[in-house]
Formats: structure tokens, C-alpha cells, sequence
């Protein structure tokens, strides 16, 4: 079993930390703003991870929003002892660890619930509008209630509406293509073959990275032919039946009636 590391808490000037160069995690502005929210709220609950020479091994997004909050000093951990190769893999297990959790939606709907009954904004909570949207109007319920159709929720998607709050979004506005541009450099750099390249081109495009809000307030100013694109590509569904025959819910569709058929 490998000795315990000596940890030193210590507050340090934003100025004097050093991100690191071949951090692979990216914040887009939309997240360091949310970050910066949640700290206004809540405070610097979470301190930022240093080497002994101020090197971020990880919070760098904590980092970026202290600095768009204009904060001179952050809560710090220094991490002792930490070998290179350890450094680096901390890196990457500080980002990738919590994406393999996952939620009970209806616990999760049920906190939502709440912290709506107690006026809280639950825009701090990280999630954006559309699984919010989603969540509240999809998942769980009073079967009573739904019954005596007094719910406010459902599971039909056709149901769902959508208010536009007016913003104006340019496509290039809806979405991060950072991963995919550091990829596309990376493959054409790349000695593969052109069946290699072109074949890995295709898997660089899974890593666009959607703000759905934005994608929504497009929608809804968009004209008839770009609405129709928009749904038959599953970036918005307005019509459940049309987004199954589409491809997007055809796993869904298959399991609700495997599901079914075994009760």
C-alpha cells in the first residue's frame, strides 16, 4: 500500500499559480461563468490542487473563474511529494472520475422540486435549460395527479414548450469545436494513411460540444428549412413520433417495448 501524501492547505494569489500546459480538460466561457456563479453563492468551497511550485494539477476552471470574479487570493492544497508521472495522471483522473457517476433521475427531480418550492435559482446547479426543461416536465410525477390530469408533468415530448427569452444566436454561436480543431491538427500532423485520417476526421466530429440553450433560442429564430434540418438532425425535437423516425429515439422506442412485452 502506498504512504499517505503530506497535504499543505494555504491561501495563494491567483497571479502566482501556473496552469498546466498540456491540460486536456477545456472550460468554455459558459462554464467559467456558471463556476463564477457558483462561487458567488456558495464561496470557494473547493480548493485548488498545486505542486510545490504552484503548478495547477487541478481547478484550473476554479482558477478562470476567480480571475473573471477578479479575485486576488484562492484557497490552495499542495500535493507533496506527487512524482511527474502521478502529476499528470491526476490531471486527468480529477476530470474523468465523477463523469463515470450518474443520477437517479427521480431523486434528482425530486431536489429540483424543492429547491424551486424554497426560491432557489436553480441555474447554479451546473444544468443547462433544456435538461432542466426536461427533467421537470419528463421524469416522475404523482400517478394520481397525472390521472386526473391536474400534473404539471408528462412523459409525452409532444407536450413540452419551449419560450424563447429573445437572445440572438449565430450557429457558431451554439456550439465548442476547441476538441475538434485540437484533433483535426493533430491527425493532419499525423504520418496515417488518407483512409486512416479521413476515417478518424469522422470520430474528431462526436466531440462538438452543444450548448443547447443557444441551439434552442436558434431554433426559434430560424426560418421553416432550418427548423426542419435542425429536427431531422435531433438537435431540437419538437414532434416525439418524428424523432423516432428520425433514428434518434429508436432506442428508446425499442426498449419501452421490450419493456413492455415482459412485464
Amino acid at each position: 500500500m502506498a504512504k499517505p501524501k503530506h497535504y499543505q492547505h494555504s491561501i495563494q494569489k491567483v497571479s502566482d499559480l501556473i496552469p498546466y500546459v498540456n491540460n486536456s480538460r477545456t472550460h468554455s466561457d459558459e462554464q467559467v461563468t456558471q463556476i463564477a456563479s457558483s462561487i458567488k453563492e456558495f464561496g470557494f468551497t473547493s480548493p485548488v490542487l498545486i505542486d510545490e511550485k504552484g503548478g495547477i494539477v487541478a481547478g484550473h476552471g476554479r482558477v478562470m473563474a476567480a480571475q473573471k470574479l477578479k479575485l486576488d487570493e484562492v484557497p490552495c492544497i499542495t500535493l507533496e511529494g506527487l512524482t511527474e508521472a502521478q502529476k499528470k495522471a491526476y490531471v486527468i483522473a480529477d476530470n474523468q472520475l465523477p463523469l463515470n457517476a450518474g443520477w437517479d433521475l427521480d431523486k434528482l427531480k425530486l431536489e429540483i422540486d424543492g429547491l424551486v418550492d424554497l426560491d432557489f435559482d436553480i441555474n447554479l446547479l451546473g444544468f443547462d435549460d433544456v435538461f432542466l426543461d426536461g427533467l421537470l416536465d419528463v421524469v416522475g410525477g404523482d400517478s394520481d395527479s397525472q390521472e386526473d390530469g391536474d400534473s404539471p408533468y408528462t412523459d409525452k415530448i409532444e407536450g413540452l414548450t419551449y419560450e424563447s427569452t429573445g437572445e440572438i444566436y449565430a450557429p457558431s454561436d451554439t456550439f465548442d469545436s476547441t476538441k475538434v480543431s485540437e484533433l483535426l491538427s493533430d491527425i493532419e500532423k499525423s504520418s496515417l494513411n488518407e483512409d486512416e485520417k479521413m476515417f478518424l476526421r469522422a470520430a474528431a466530429t462526436r466531440h462538438y460540444c452543444f450548448n443547447y440553450s443557444h441551439v434552442a433560442e436558434l431554433y426559434s429564430t430560424s426560418d421553416i428549412e432550418m427548423q426542419t434540418l435542425m429536427e431531422k438532425s435531433a438537435l431540437v425535437i419538437v414532434d416525439y413520433d418524428k424523432a423516432v423516425e428520425n433514428g434518434y429515439a429508436k432506442l428508446r422506442e425499442v426498449i419501452g417495448d421490450d419493456y413492455k412485452a415482459n412485464r
